[in-house]
């Protein structure tokens, strides 16, 4: 039986942050994921500059690794098949990464114990531990899994009834065709009713391409209009590696899922944290991370509801609820953001500096 003050349950971004907070403050700890690093995980993967100090990383010491680090200066905005709006920026407001190679870096560098190809099939308490899979013992669990997290279902009661954001997404090495999306140029195409978007990400020889949208229904026909849309721009041919990946998470702020429980706690994609409007998930996985791994530290080993419930208040003022337009009414909006959308203003100020970038 392995043993440990705690078990993370994801080697994500936000599990690797967590434990390697727990351990610096002397904690013994366990990552445990069903995957072996590096791992394939397709994410259009950009960073902004404040996501650097949450990891105390800087971006000059990522990039001396050697790994895949793409500056990003501008944005090409569009409802998908109309002229695009260009926004350039004086200065670098992000950056692009590989999130096969980010996350294997923010994993080994936590300097923990890590259990790879260990899916958890079973999760139980045993005189106030957590027996794992029958054998791991952990004082408390971390749930950093994503939408699918084992310790989100474990405290999750009856079925969910909020239909989750979809993706499909692929990335790929350029080859010897080049393609027109910029280095510097992320391109971002909304849907013409404003319930999702696409994009493409080149991160310097590999190109990212996806699209996700809110609910499923009809999702396949969208997808097979951006992949056409993509060979009618050049941007993907026949012959391009593009393996295609689905996946499904929560935007944040829509009746979030109990994030704490006895010895137990969320972060991530596993509380339903990334943002509603742009889908990113990185950043509020790092950032639950440290605040859990801070919430730990300060309940001094403790871990009843009462001593991690300050972790859910903050979660709740960071990522307030959101409230669900009608069908009606959201199809007044996306008229009116088909319009937005074609000034350079509302794109600048709105779209990129307060949806995407969460410029402050």
């Amino acid at each position: 039986m392995i043993s440990c003050d705690a078990l993370v349950v994801g080697g994500g971004p936000g599990g690797s942050t967590a434990a390697r907070l727990l351990r610096l403050a002397g904690w013994d700890v366990v990552v445990a994921d069903r995957a072996r690093f590096p791992r394939d995980k397709v994410c259009a993967g950009w960073l902004t500059p404040d996501v650097f100090p949450l990891l105390d990383l800087t971006p000059a010491e990522y990039q001396s690794t050697g790994l895949t680090f793409q500056e990003i200066t501008a944005f090409r905005t569009s409802v998908m098949g109309t002229r695009s709006v260009e926004t350039r920026y004086p200065r670098v407001v992000s950056y692009a990464i590989r999130r096969c190679e980010f996350d294997t870096f923010l994993l080994q560098r936590s300097g923990v114990r890590v259990l790879e190809d260990t899916f958890v099939r079973t999760l139980r308490r045993d005189r106030g531990n957590w027996i794992v899979n029958e054998a791991i013992e952990a004082s408390l669990v971390v749930g950093a899994g994503g939408h699918f997290c084992p310790v989100a279902r474990h405290l999750r009661s009856g079925v969910e009834d909020r239909d989750p954001i979809v993706a499909k997404e692929a990335e790929f090495p350029l080859g010897d065709g080049a393609t027109q999306v910029s280095g510097t140029t992320p391109e971002l195409y909304f849907c013409r009713d404003l319930q999702g978007y696409a994009w493409c990400v080149r991160k310097g020889d590999y190109l990212n391409v996806g699209i996700g949208r809110r609910g499923n229904v009809g999702f396949g026909e969208h997808v097979e209009r951006f992949v056409a849309f993509l060979k009618r721009q050049h941007i993907i041919t026949d012959d391009s590696n593009a393996r295609w990946h689905g996946h499904a998470y929560f935007g944040s702020g829509v009746g979030m899922r109990p994030v704490i429980g006895p010895g137990s706690l969320l972060v991530g994609d596993a509380a339903g944290l990334a943002y509603p409007e742009s889908g990113e998930g990185i950043r509020p996985a790092i950032e639950s991370g440290r605040l859990a791994a801070e919430t730990l530290i300060a309940a001094g080993g403790r871990s009843g509801i009462e001593d991690l419930q300050p972790y859910a208040d903050a979660l709740q003022r960071m990522h307030p609820a959101v409230r669900e337009n009608s069908v009606p009414v959201r199809s007044v909006l996306a008229a009116l953001g088909r319009v937005l959308l074609g000034s350079r203003a509302f794109t600048r100020h709105v779209v990129l500096d307060r949806w995407f970038l969460r410029a402050s």
